[in-house]
């Protein structure tokens, strides 16, 4: 996988961000160090998680991912191969709740301690919180990035307005702005980036590394209809998708592409992501070493014209 810069960032790396969601939770510590060993290996270097995960694990109280994260760079991981990303705003803790500058100031020791490292690569806004006036929140980021806690800015789950109008108020003050946005974008769930927020990330010059590549599994092929996950552990997540009107549009689509270029569904969606404008590595997360090939594959299988266009047509 060849680096490529990440916007505004000052940072490479390679196509592919491997989310961190899984681990404490369907990835324990030994799955963990597999697979991380095995995307190093890969030439990988993009790693997504956040202080929230995975709390919603029955037992878990959140930080699992960052310290299985923490405790693989201690035995030997390789912080310098990484660019390491994490959230705030979801997971209460010192300093209270959401983006307020006093959370925020705890809430990167809190991540800091838990991944054994000194610096942040990226340190994302987990959603906006409208709670937290703009300027106390940009302020408090402005604030790490001076402190060389942290090396660059994202925001996770924008609206367009709200992004422009954190961008302004940094560039009006002085202060680091955003320089990555993540989205949940995939070949089923568009509307939420292309169109104004895409339009934005284009003007500013924004990397763009959506989450849910795979829109939570439904794009590995395993599931063909709602009754294939009626009782599987991501029911709650999988069965609104089958209800989208383009969903059976995206698999026969992917299906012909497969069929052309004996590339995986997995391979296909990775390869389309990367294809349009402004991304530059989507998220997706293994819960086995093995399922990395598949990702990787998509990072050097190159669409064709009418391929692409074919699923561009499956609309949203």
């Amino acid at each position: 996988m060849t680096p490529r810069p990440l916007g505004h960032t000052g940072l490479s790396a390679a196509p592919l961000m491997l989310g961190g969601n899984v681990f404490g939770w369907t990835a324990g510590r030994k799955e963990g160090f597999a697979i991380l060993d095995a995307f190093v290996d890969a030439g990988g270097s993009l790693v997504d998680t956040a202080d929230v995960y995975s709390a919603w694990a029955p037992g878990n109280v959140g930080g699992e991912s960052e310290t299985l994260i923490g405790d693989w760079l201690r035995s030997g991981g390789r912080r310098e191969s990484l660019v390491i990303a994490t959230k705030v705003g979801l997971l209460d803790g010192a300093g209270g709740k959401g983006l307020s500058a006093s959370r925020i100031a705890g809430a990167v020791e809190e991540s800091l301690q838990r991944l054994g490292t000194d610096h942040i690569d990226i340190y994302f806004a987990h959603r906006d919180d409208p709670a937290a006036p703009l300027e106390e929140t940009l302020e408090a980021f402005d604030r790490l990035v001076r402190s060389g806690k942290v090396r660059a800015l994202g925001a996770s789950n924008y609206e367009a307005d709200r992004l422009e109008a954190a961008l302004k108020t940094s560039d009006a003050n002085g202060w680091a702005r955003f320089a990555v946005i993540e989205p949940r974008y995939n070949l089923i769930e568009r509307d939420g980036y292309e169109g104004a927020l895409q339009a934005l990330a284009l003007r500013e010059c924004l990397a763009v590394v959506p989450y849910f590549a795979l829109a939570n599994g439904l794009l590995t092929g395993k599931y063909r209809s709602a009754e294939d996950v009626a009782g599987h552990a991501r029911e709650q997540y999988l069965k609104p998708l089958f209800e989208r009107a383009n969903v059976h549009r995206v698999i026969a689509a992917m299906d012909e592409i497969a069929a052309q270029t004996g590339a995986s569904m997995v391979s296909i969606a990775i390869a389309w992501m990367l294809a349009q404008p402004g991304v530059s590595a989507p998220i997706a997360s293994v819960s086995r070493p093995e399922q990395l090939g598949d990702l990787v594959a998509g990072t050097q299988l190159q669409l064709d014209a009418a391929q692409l266009a074919r699923l561009d047509g499956t609309g949203v």
